[in-house]
């Protein structure tokens, strides 16, 4: 098959941009609540971090692989398995998956994750710098995120940090 008839063939898909954008901006939003005090616990944070947070930037991330777009499929992606292991983290504390496990955790372990993540937000927004200025702020504000993430996960300054 040629590149021409293998061109013709390939399914051509909108940019995928705003629903990861949307997904990210709605589960911050109610995962913010929680962890300034306007709201309580985590069974109703939990599914707009699984669905939106999650699974609508791994399908955006996927739909830009799709379209050639190695940065926003790689953020959208990272960000989407993000959200998984932050839910899957909730449902540890909260005991779901028995009372065993949920007595076993370190939550350090979770802020070295976050400066784990720290550490990818970084690149990605020296990579924004490439793209526009509305991105590139977009990623300042994941870097202050996980700044203030990790330093009160682990304990230090945790009020000042949330």
């Amino acid at each position: 098959m040629s590149k021409q008839e293998v061109q013709s063939v390939m399914v051509k898909v909108a940019d995928p941009s705003a629903l990861g954008l949307f997904g990210l901006a709605m589960v911050t939003l109610v995962a913010s609540t929680q962890k300034m005090g306007v709201t309580t616990g985590l069974s109703y944070v939990i599914p707009w971090a699984i669905f939106l947070g999650a699974f609508a930037q791994l399908m955006a991330g996927v739909f830009d692989y799709k379209k050639d777009n190695l940065f926003g499929g790689t953020a959208f992606c990272a960000y989407g398995f993000f959200w998984l292991a932050v839910a899957s983290s909730w449902l540890i504390n909260l005991g779901v998956f028995g009372e065993t496990l949920k007595g076993a955790v370190d939550t350090h372990q979770l802020g070295y994750a976050f400066f784990g993540y720290l550490i990818f937000s970084v690149i990605m927004t020296v990579g924004a710098t490439q793209t526009n200025k509305v991105l590139l702020l977009d990623f300042i504000f994941i870097d202050l995120l996980f700044i203030g993430l990790g330093f009160s996960t682990l304990g230090i300054a945790e009020h000042t940090m949330h």
